[in-house]
């Protein structure tokens, strides 16, 4: 079966995936942007489980049921503040992506959706968050790899059309 990797302008909070991607905060309990969005869309169970898990470390992920989402799984995972650069975040932000996929393979996962995760709040650059997300992910899919499906779905017109060109770039489709 041929590898589908698409961008979408849908809200993660209704794709069908099998797992979709939460940008959480440390705590794991919910906070603004993609993370209060999936915590209200999952409904009150979500956040008890969370509280099960003892937080996240930075570029580390953690996987829970879905509850009310369409998705079966939520996989959480705490992107970088971007410091200028200097401090790691590029590698912590590949690193987030690269967990995201090894327990995706743990749990045989087929079909996953990303965020742009660190793009908001966190302040990661929008273009450079890109081309890390989608490098990571389409040379993880090289190796042991479950996922069929990946779609980075994009919140705004900017990031949905950042993403696109990043994608034409990294994955250039047959002409």
């Amino acid at each position: 079966m041929p590898l589908i990797f698409q961008v979408s302008p849908d809200d993660i909070t209704t794709c069908k995936a099998d797992a979709i991607v939460n940008a959480a905060n440390n705590s794991l309990l919910g906070g603004g942007g993609v993370d209060g969005a999936i915590h209200r869309a999952a409904g009150p169970r979500l956040l008890d489980e969370c509280r099960q898990l003892g937080g996240c470390e930075t570029g580390d992920a953690k996987i829970t049921k879905g509850y009310d989402l369409p998705a079966r799984y939520v996989i959480h995972t705490v992107g970088p503040v971007w410091r200028g650069g200097k401090h790691g975040e590029p590698e912590l932000l590949a690193r987030c992506y690269r967990r995201c996929c090894e327990i995706a393979y743990e749990h045989e996962i087929f079909s996953i959706a990303f965020p742009a995760i660190s793009t908001g709040a966190y302040g990661f650059p929008l273009e450079a968050a890109a081309r890390i997300a989608i490098q990571t992910v389409n040379t993880h899919l090289h190796g042991s790899s479950s996922l069929m499906h990946v779609t980075f779905c994009c919140f705004g017109s900017e990031s949905y059309e950042t993403y696109k060109k990043v994608v034409a770039d990294v994955i250039p489709l047959p002409r």
